[in-house]
């Protein structure tokens, strides 16, 4: 109570700041829209400098939007001089003066008309006007996946593999940096489907339906503390237009097929469009080899198995989107998101286990499993944003019903040593999320905003198990004897209360400096209702925390800046990692959640340092991270017992096993060397060095400091006069490491070729991906004093396909609106679901 009633007198005085020292005049702006004088079409990313009329140094800038629109606010009434330069093919212009005034603050220039250099011709013209595949920004890294022809046909995992600092695993686990700790929003909102699974809901969403992923490192004390690596958010295709348009696209290959439906209408002041998209995948087939030793007083157990799986996976999404706005100040939004889907897994398995002291403990059998997984939920929101009479001054309050649903139902068969079993696990998750945020410019040299959260989780898991105790194996599965022991029925229920306040100063020489703190109360209940598992208790959890983060920027020139920034974010384990019930669906890997973890905290201190070179753009950082109660899985053997029969298994908790040190560095960037050809590139590399505490130093088996990356490249060519677009690209990621082995590295590679017709409306394309390998190879090592595993897995990376788009209505844009505000919970330390913690079968198995 003590810090909430601290950060209430900082905000208090934040506020009060703004009566003090008034609102520093009358601002004004200076606007308007570039146009290619020879094709007479808007042109993006110039660069637009705003000088005092006899000044050497800009006071302001920007690059124009796709729409080849600008604006420059909180300018003084004066004369200004602007340039327009274009980072490669065209002619610098200045204009001077530009005059605001006091009874006309706004300086809208109408048309600026800029002359292709060297007597670019329209075809070229375009190619150089195109949004760039990435973009840097103050805060974040946008990789703009519409302008990426090779993930055509693809779905959100394939793109995320190609963006700036994002890698992820066989699994599908998501990382920044190498850190796992990453929330992934979609449109600037959770989403019920990503709180369920995130590696499944991921490859649910076409790739065609992606516009843009932003990428956030170091976010300010506006964003919720939670995720140590920082946040992704993923924006799906919208269109501005005035009139009705729409566009449909697909894609047929021998690994998915997708297709994607959207309508937009937009009149007035009155905006709706719609959604549907979808995608199925061919079963694909993938083979394990997999060893196993555990030790025991000079006793060793030996398992070897070989298995194979093949899944199929479905997955259907819809959008509805309605605004209204009433006048130039009140805004209403309302969104609807439904999601379905799910995946089915048959897979066989054949193992020898063998003990070198008990002859008759030596066993071979064999068995099948089925399994069926069902995803379905929806996120509706509903968003009010008023503007003041003040320039800048905004208040947005957000209200959000996330719920979710996922199903799963198992059954294991097998000739010997582990019992037959089948299961059922429903699991459910309703979120409730109330908003408010406030932006108040309280001079030309000072912003403020504050706002505070109220999130609302309501989580529960049904699991129930029944197995086959005849000694002869005789039940049908409708046979199958309830398993009390191993079944539960869990609830968990969390309240996250939050507020904040940022200040923003603009300071002389093109300094900017944010400052800003963040207070969370977290209070945690988890309540168990399994009346054969007495020692397992009802938990409860309250803890607070304060959340600082700083960032200072400089302006070199409108070209290159360079920043320094700190932040410090929280990690909360969620319901799979706390959840205390014992998962024995697999016999042979059972889990079991820990309601003690304390939330890993995260510090970061990063450098960066961005420049554009005529048509080049790079980037660079280099930072420090430490995190403290670091959360991770930690296998032990054991055994279970069936019948007459001890069965060697390993048993995998969490626990907060220490502290992390990391030191990194990333660099990306895109030249064009010449005006058809662009290169693009990327690379992180950072340190892992753990620090266990003594409790899990015996289970330590990576003890030195490992170096660990994931790289991009690629290289497109555009012929622009015969519509002809060519891209290959290729990421390697090396392996992770962890405090008890390595999870396996990859590299993947893909070719694509695009041709345009009927203006850049309609496009026809074909996709491959690694076309001369099958199967890529994927090896994981564990090890500790008592145990060791190796596996090796064979995923079905290679496709071919072919793609396809077309749009149709009206091409007249109108006004940019300002991007949607709303709700963003970056929250939770997620795996593979939360859903599934209450010991249901794990997803993709």
């Amino acid at each position: 109570m003590k810090r909430i009633f601290i950060f209430i007198l900082f905000f208090a005085f934040a506020i009060s700041a703004n009566a003090q020292f008034g609102g520093g005049g009358i601002k004004g702006k200076i606007s308007g829209t570039v146009i290619d004088s020879a094709t007479k079409k808007p042109v993006s990313y110039i660069s637009v400098a705003v000088y005092f009329s006899t000044g050497k140094a800009p006071i302001n800038g920007m690059l124009t939007d796709d729409k080849g629109k600008f604006a420059i606010y909180n300018l003084s009434p004066g004369s200004y001089r602007v340039t327009f330069t274009f980072i490669g093919g065209y002619k610098t212009k200045t204009i001077n003066p530009v005059v605001t005034t006091l009874s006309k603050p706004d300086n809208n220039m109408g048309n600026v008309l800029l002359i292709p250099d060297n007597g670019t011709q329209l075809g070229e013209v375009q190619v150089n006007a195109a949004k760039p595949l990435i973009e840097s920004h103050i805060d974040k890294i946008v990789y703009n996946a519409e302008k990426d022809l090779t993930s055509a046909g693809g779905n959100a995992a394939d793109v995320l593999q190609k963006v700036p600092l994002v890698s992820l695993d066989i699994n599908g686990n998501v990382a920044i940096r190498g850190d796992q700790n990453v929330k992934v929003l979609i449109n600037g909102r959770p989403s019920g489907i990503t709180s369920t699974s995130l590696s499944d809901a991921l490859k649910a969403i076409p790739a065609d339906q992606i516009k843009s992923i932003e990428v956030i490192t170091s976010p300010s004390a506006k964003y919720d503390a939670e995720g140590s690596a920082g946040i992704i958010n993923i924006i799906t295709k919208s269109k501005n237009i005035s009139g009705i348009s729409g566009s449909f696209s697909g894609g047929i290959g021998t690994k998915q097929n997708n297709g994607n439906f959207n309508l937009n209408y937009n009149k007035n002041r009155f905006n709706f469009s719609a959604n549907l998209s979808g995608n199925l995948t061919w079963p694909q087939n993938t083979p394990t080899d997999f060893n196993q030793a555990t030790y025991n007083n000079g006793d060793t157990t030996h398992t070897h198995y070989l298995s194979s799986s093949k899944v199929k996976r479905h997955a259907i999404m819809g959008s509805l989107h309605a605004g209204y706005q009433f006048n130039n100040y009140n805004e209403l939004t309302s969104d609807f998101h439904i999601n379905g889907g799910g995946f089915h897994t048959n897979g066989t398995q054949t193992a020898q286990v063998s003990d070198n002291e008990v002859a008759s403990a030596n066993q071979a059998y064999s068995g099948g499993t089925n399994t069926n997984t069902s995803l379905t939920g929806f996120d509706w929101d509903i968003d009010y944003d008023h503007k003041f009479h003040k320039t800048d001054e905004d208040l947005d309050l957000s209200a959000q019903w996330s719920h979710s649903v996922i199903n799963s139902d198992y059954m294991y068969q097998y000739t010997a040593v582990n019992p037959d079993q089948r299961g059922f696990n429903n699991g459910l998750n309703n979120e409730y999320t109330l908003q408010a945020d406030y932006t108040l410019p309280i001079s030309k040299v000072v912003k403020l905003e504050a706002g505070g959260k109220s999130i609302f989780r309501r989580l529960s898991s049904n699991y129930q198990n029944f197995n086959d105790t005849t000694a002869d194996r005789s039940l049908t599965p409708d046979e199958y004897i309830y398993d009390s022991i191993n079944s539960n029925f869990y609830t968990y229920n969390q309240n996250v209360y939050a507020g904040y306040t940022v200040l923003t100063f603009t300071l002389p020489k093109s300094y900017t400096l944010m400052v800003g703190g963040r207070f969370e109360q977290t209070n945690i209940t988890g309540t168990p209702n399994n009346l054969a598992q007495t020692d397992v208790l009802p938990f409860s959890s309250s803890y607070g925390v304060f959340i600082p983060s700083i960032t200072i920027q400089k302006a070199l020139n409108p070209s290159n800046t360079i920043k320094l920034t700190y932040s410090k974010r929280i990690t909360r384990p969620s319901l799979q990692f706390l959840n205390p019930f014992l998962n024995v669906s697999r016999i042979q890997s059972e889990s079991q959640g820990n309601p003690d973890l304390d939330p890993e905290i995260s510090q970061t201190i990063e450098a960066n340092y961005n420049t554009f070179i005529k048509s080049s753009v790079l980037n660079f950082s280099i930072y420090y991270k430490h995190t403290s109660d670091h959360i991770e899985g930690i296998a032990k053997p054991t055994t279970y017992i069936s019948g007459n029969d001890t069965i060697p298994a390993t048993l995998t908790t969490y626990e907060n096993i220490g502290h992390l040190n990391s030191f990194g560095a990333s660099f990306y960037g895109s030249i064009t060397p010449i005006k058809i050809l662009t290169i693009r590139g990327s690379i992180t590399a950072y340190t892992f060095h753990p620090n266990p505490s003594l409790a899990f130093i015996e289970q330590q088996s990576a003890t030195g400091t490992y170096l660990q990356y994931n790289a991009f490249l690629s290289a497109s060519i555009t012929l622009s006069k015969t519509g002809f677009i060519a891209e290959m690209f290729g990421v390697e990621n090396s392996p992770v490491h962890t405090i008890q082995g390595t999870n396996p590295g990859f590299y993947i590679y893909a070719l694509g070729l695009k041709k345009q017709f009927d203006n850049k409306k309609a496009s026809i394309g074909v996709n491959v991906v690694n076309p001369f390998s099958y199967y890529e190879n994927f090896n994981q090592k564990l090890s500790s004093p008592l145990l060791t595993q190796t596996s090796y897995t064979h995923f079905p990376f290679q496709s071919f396909g072919i793609t396809f788009s077309y749009s149709f209505g009206k091409t007249t844009f109108s006004n940019p609106t300002q991007q949607k505000k709303g709700i963003n919970n970056d929250d939770l330390k997620e795996g593979g679901g939360d859903q599934g913690g209450g010991g249901g079968a794990p997803a993709g198995r």
